[in-house]
């Protein structure tokens, strides 16, 4: 059955956190996220997890990455200034494969920038946030609701691929408080996922000995299997190697187990990586996630309201992105694409590559100023 609650965006990330069986968190209080921390502080004692506040944002992600060694699933949270600082850790999460959850509540940038104000400026950075190749799994909510069944999704997928996660929230929708619906209590405990573990002879362990484009079978520390981590790349057993066969392979693999894998499933799970409304008999598709996604929704009904057919897609999954079903609205919209971002066009560039062209139109906003439904209505009208 499912429940209704009263919080904020921040509060329901860390309370889907603890319900998707996350008994760690580590970090640094950092505006607009600080919310998440706090949260976890209250609740994780009471489910018999812990709680750390260490003494910056780096100590925290390494301690995060230390209990998730461990078999423990964890999570940190902060905000972009705090990703640059956690870059360095977040790469060797990526290549020795160790799940994380990372939640990133966006604001005004780059450096210290805007700290109170809203921003989805983060959006290149959680594709790329460390030096290399791999590939990032990044989550947007888009609703208060979404703040609690993206993260209980953003800790499947860490499980599942072994890898760090990115769940985004932005100023807005973080410190956004109201009514959400969740789903049931019981109906969530059903779907997590656990991380696939290895429980033969220990003789015959070799956690990267796996298939290309599979995850890491990762044991947990202290259960009797020896095995190596490292950043730097390494062979079956995780000891470091320069054997350029294997590094390669490395790679591909580290590649292909998130966008190999998500472009020939269309997706990385069932559940849905993007939303449409009123799109089928539309004339304008109007593009947005996030809190702008909000804004949308009453933009195209006003849009309608005035005689103008206009529709919204709004991806939840962004890395890696929907991009057959990106492709098939370029196809369909040609010129009626408009997209809207609280950046100058970071997602923008993703759909100019999928769709192959640039004859949208945008409007984007970078002062840490939401955009209203009615400057997407204006900007729609002169479109048509």
């Amino acid at each position: 059955m499912a429940r209704e609650v009263i919080g904020n965006g921040n509060e329901l990330a860390a309370e889907a956190a603890i319900d998707a069986g996350a008994r760690f968190f580590s970090g640094y209080p950092i505006t607009p996220s600080s919310e998440v921390m706090h949260v976890a502080s209250d609740l994780l004692p009471e489910v018999g997890g812990k709680f750390i506040q260490m003494e910056d944002e780096i100590a925290g992600i390494c301690a995060a990455f230390g209990a998730s060694m461990s078999g423990v699933k964890s999570f940190t949270a902060t905000s972009g200034p705090g990703i640059s600082l956690k870059a360095e850790q977040i790469g060797l999460g990526f290549i020795a494969e160790i799940p994380l959850v990372i939640v990133n509540v966006m604001r005004g940038g780059p450096s210290t920038g805007l700290p109170t104000r809203v921003s989805q400026a983060d959006i290149g950075q959680a594709q790329y946030p460390t030096h290399g190749d791999y590939a990032s799994i990044t989550l947007c909510a888009g609703s208060l609701t979404e703040c609690y069944t993206q993260t209980v999704r953003a800790f499947n997928l860490a499980e599942k691929y072994m890898t760090p996660v990115f769940i985004l929230l932005d100023e807005t929708i973080g410190h956004m408080h109201g009514k959400a619906v969740l789903p049931d209590l019981e109906e969530v405990k059903a779907s997590i996922v656990n991380r696939a573990t290895f429980d033969g002879a220990p003789a015959d362990y070799k956690p990267y000995d796996v298939p290309m484009n599979k995850p890491a079978v990762l044991n947990p520390m202290f259960k009797g299997y020896k095995y190596h981590i490292t950043g730097l790349h390494h062979g079956h057993e995780g000891f470091p190697t320069e054997d350029a066969v294997q590094c390669e392979f490395n790679i591909e693999r580290l590649v292909g187990k998130i966008n190999t894998v998500a472009a020939e499933n269309d997706g990385l799970d069932d559940l849905p990586d993007y939303e449409e409304y009123m799109l089928d008999d539309a004339e304008v598709c109007i593009i947005a996630y996030g809190s702008i996604g909000l804004g949308a929704y009453e933009a195209v009904n006003k849009l309608r309201e005035q005689g103008i057919k206009a529709g919204m897609f709004r991806p939840i999954l962004l890395w890696p992105s929907p991009a057959k079903r990106i492709a098939e609205i370029g196809a369909k919209f040609k010129d009626k694409i408009f997209i809207t971002e609280l950046n100058m066009g970071q997602y923008s560039k993703e759909i100019e590559r999928v769709i192959k062209r640039n004859d949208f139109t945008t409007l984007l906003k970078a002062n840490g100023r939401p955009i209203a439904p009615a400057e997407m209505v204006a900007k729609v009208k002169e479109m048509m």
